[in-house]
């Protein structure tokens, strides 16, 4: 896969892509595929107009996330913010919506970065 952009403003979550983070059996899996001990917690992201279109893109790319009974299925890509390894998540659950991506990395990005509600970001997406 080229590498593909997307962009998006930061904002505050419900901690629903944390608890997904630690559990078990998605936090070995996501280690596992991205090479790196993952922080317990994601990055939101609402991307804009143009992001949104890619973003559909990468529906079949990167890895899947086998689900323990009771749990949605999900996709995880690799991908660079600002120089920084982290991954996406992209959860394949009916109402998830289309224009939020959650990134997760090895470090809190927000705190790395200085980035608060609002800020813009860009991540590249690499496989």
């Amino acid at each position: 896969m080229k590498a593909l952009w997307l962009k998006g403003q930061v904002f505050s979550g419900k901690g629903e892509g944390a608890e997904f983070v630690n559990l078990d059996w998605a936090k070995r899996q996501i280690e596992d595929k991205l090479g790196f001990r993952v922080f317990l917690g994601t990055l939101n992201l609402r991307l804009d107009r143009e992001s949104v279109k890619k973003r559909e893109k990468l529906k079949d790319e990167g890895f899947e996330i086998v689900p323990k009974l009771g749990y949605c299925r999900a996709r995880l890509l690799k991908a660079r913010v600002r120089g920084t390894l982290c991954g996406i998540i992209i959860p394949y659950m009916a109402d998830y919506p289309q224009d939020v991506l959650e990134v997760v990395s090895s470090v809190n990005l927000r705190e790395k970065l200085c980035l608060s509600d609002g800020s813009w970001l860009e991540v590249e997406v690499t496989s």
